[in-house]
C-alpha cells in the first residue's frame, strides 16, 4: 500500500520545507511517500482540486472535526485498509487556510484529526508525515515509536 499526500499550495515557510524533505527522505528507505501539491484557492476550488488529484484512492482527509486516534489505532487502520486488498493507496488530504468543503468531507472514508487544535496547513503537513513515518517504522518493527 502506499501513501499520497494531496497538500493545497506548496510550503512556504523555511521550517516547513526542511521537515517535509527529511521526512519524505525518511520515508524513502520505508518505501516512499508521494507529495502531490495542488493550487490553493478558495475553499470550493481547493476541494475539488484536491478530490481529483486523490481519484482511485482511498481518501482520508485531514480536518479538526475528525476522529482522533492513538498512533496505534491509526496503524491498525492502516494494517485494515492494507489487508482489504483492493486499497492500493491512502490520500491524504491537507487543505488551505479556508479548510475542506462539506462535500470533500462527505466523499472522503475517513476524516482524522491531528489534534483538537486548529493547525496551520503547513504545520500538520509536518505532524502528517512524522506520523506516516512512525506508523512505517511500527509496521517494520523499528524501536522508533515507543508506547
Amino acid at each position: 500500500m502506499r501513501f499520497r499526500i494531496v497538500v493545497a499550495g506548496k510550503p512556504a515557510l523555511h521550517y516547513a520545507k526542511a521537515a517535509v524533505d527529511e521526512y519524505l527522505k525518511r520515508l524513502g528507505r520505508h518505501g516512499g511517500c508521494e507529495l502531490t501539491i495542488v493550487k490553493a484557492g478558495d475553499s470550493a476550488s481547493t476541494s475539488a482540486r484536491l478530490l481529483d488529484a486523490s481519484q482511485d484512492c482511498l481518501r482520508i482527509a485531514l480536518d479538526e472535526r475528525g476522529e482522533t486516534p492513538s498512533t496505534r489505532s491509526l496503524a491498525a487502520k492502516m494494517e485494515a485498509f492494507e489487508m482489504r486488498g483492493e486499497v492500493k493507496t491512502v490520500a491524504f488530504l491537507v487543505g488551505a487556510a479556508d479548510g475542506h468543503t462539506q462535500e470533500l468531507r462527505d466523499a472522503c472514508d475517513m476524516v482524522l484529526s491531528l489534534s483538537k487544535l486548529t493547525m496551520q496547513h503547513e504545520l500538520a503537513l509536518i505532524v502528517l508525515l512524522e506520523q506516516l513515518y512512525r506508523l512505517a517504522c511500527i509496521k517494520s518493527g523499528s524501536p522508533y515509536h515507543r508506547d
